[in-house]
């Protein structure tokens, strides 16, 4: 559903005008509802299309309460997560807190994954890249039986 880089700004008011393609495929598919959490594992944030995003909640609403690693990962993604809808201008108000939390200022970065969307600051975006490029020969390397098969 969502692929690709996008360039994308946040205006004064904290809003996200979402990409003409991306917006296309979330009006298809939700009906312009979106639902925005964090991300556990990087600092930005998640954009799912609402029905992506209720398949993503039954998991983690399945998940063993008892164990403190699933209640934190339930704690994190459902409890930041936040229902938002297109406006008229294909527009999506971010949350103060979720902006914070991504360190989200003026210039973004918008990358497609699939059934999600990935929100970043510029400049972690920038700052992330140099680091995956520098990892990404040696660990490609190590962990090649895992990608037997693969054709790129």
């Amino acid at each position: 559903m969502f692929r690709g880089i996008n360039s994308a700004t946040l205006d004064g008011k904290g809003r996200l005008a979402v990409p003409t393609r991306f917006r296309e495929s979330v009006a298809a598919s939700s009906e312009g509802k979106l639902v925005v959490t964090i991300d556990t594992q990087e600092k930005c944030l998640l954009m799912y299309p609402l029905g992506e995003w209720e398949i993503v909640q039954r998991k983690l609403e399945g998940l063993s309460n008892i164990g403190s690693q699933a209640r934190l990962l339930q704690r994190l993604l459902i409890g930041h997560a936040t229902d938002l809808a297109l406006d008229a201008q294909g527009r999506i108000l971010v949350p103060g807190m979720l902006r914070s939390y991504a360190e989200l200022e003026k210039r973004l970065v918008l990358v497609g994954q699939g059934n999600k969307v990935e929100i970043w600051s510029e400049s972690l975006w920038h700052g992330q890249m140099k680091n995956w490029l520098a990892d990404a020969s040696g660990d490609l390397q190590a962990n090649g039986d895992e990608f037997t098969g693969l054709s790129v």
